[in-house]
């Protein structure tokens, strides 16, 4: 009798079960509405960065105020070091913490300083209006913007991570 119940039962919107529950061809639920553009995880992480991008731009800014070896030609520049520096951060930067982890372990993490300011020194290499004089000045200026970012991340919270895909 539950076998002919079942087959008399009418079919999901594509035919297709999912965890036990109907779903439609992009593999939404039945019935399921879309989240309001708002709040879609791909533009808020965007809206996050932008924002993470204006809080480095603001410790560049502190940096090339406070340095004098630290120096944009304008301020589209400024803006240009901010985006390329969360770049290099996020392709860049794990790779070298990766490779300088055992000199990171027997300094305690301050080597993370030199890596910092060695992040800083390459966006200056790569962006012809950002000019910085010395090493020394990068890892003052990569102190600078750490600390600014320091504080943005106590304010703002922690940046996203990545979330599971569904299933």
């Amino acid at each position: 009798r539950a076998r002919r119940d079942a087959a008399a039962a009418p079919p999901a919107a594509s035919g297709r079960r999912r965890g036990g529950a109907a779903t439609d061809y992009r593999g939404r639920r039945a019935g399921a509405t879309r989240a309001p553009v708002s709040q879609r995880p791909r533009d808020i992480a965007m809206n996050r960065f932008l924002l993470r991008a204006a809080v480095a731009a603001a410790g560049l800014w502190l940096a090339a105020e406070w340095l004098d070896g630290l120096r944009f030609d304008d301020p589209v520049s400024l803006l240009m070091a901010a985006l390329l520096l969360g770049v290099v951060n996020a392709v860049v930067r794990p790779l070298a913490l990766l490779l300088t982890l055992p000199i990171t372990v027997v300094t305690f993490g301050l080597f993370l300083l030199v890596v910092n300011g060695l992040m800083l020194a390459l966006v200056a290499l790569l962006l012809p209006g950002f000019h910085i004089d010395g090493f020394g000045d990068a890892l003052l200026g990569a102190l600078v913007v750490s600390t600014t970012g320091m504080l943005a991340t106590a304010v703002i919270g922690p940046p996203l991570a990545p979330r599971p895909p569904p299933g």
